[in-house]
């Protein structure tokens, strides 16, 4: 097996989620696209499949017409290098009909949930110390975006 590659599937607005993807994440980049032809089922030239990248991890977004809609069971961990990151990509998914949602998940205006996670978060509700672990844990349940400075605080028992 050469890659694991999720499909996001939508009904006619593939090609406007594709374009608001590659404007909201960094290192974005568009492999390929096909449109449709003669044949359908979709409107000649438009968007049918469509291969790209978000910060290396390849993703396909299809134009597939009766779209099952997106639900939350499934969702993509967003790593974020720092706080600033968190609030930038946040903000973005968030914009234009995107809901926040507790524990750091958001769901953008498309109906895809992400959890945009700040680096260091896992490493605190996974610590060895329990007491240290629940306390990062308990302030993160508070919280829609994630503050990686309030659950620090919270992890030192501050």
């Amino acid at each position: 097996m050469k890659s694991i590659v999720p499909c996001l599937w939508f009904d006619g607005r593939a090609e406007e989620a594709l374009n608001f993807y590659l404007s909201t994440f960094p290192n974005a980049k568009l492999i390929e696209a096909s449109r449709y032809g003669d044949t359908g089922p979709g409107n000649r030239g438009e968007l049918l499949l469509a291969r790209f990248t978000l910060n290396g991890q390849e993703f396909s977004i299809l134009n597939g017409g009766s779209q099952q809609p997106f639900s939350q069971a499934v969702s993509m961990y967003l790593y974020c290098d720092d706080q600033a990151e968190v609030d930038a990509i946040w903000d973005k998914l968030s914009s234009d009909g995107g809901q926040e949602q507790p524990c750091g998940w958001v769901v953008d205006r498309y109906g895809f949930s992400w959890q945009v996670i700040p680096v260091g978060f896992v490493e605190m509700v996974t610590d060895k110390d329990p007491v240290k672990a629940g306390r990062a844990m308990q302030a993160m349940m508070k919280m829609k975006k994630l503050d990686l400075p309030t659950l620090r605080k919270a992890f030192e028992g501050k």
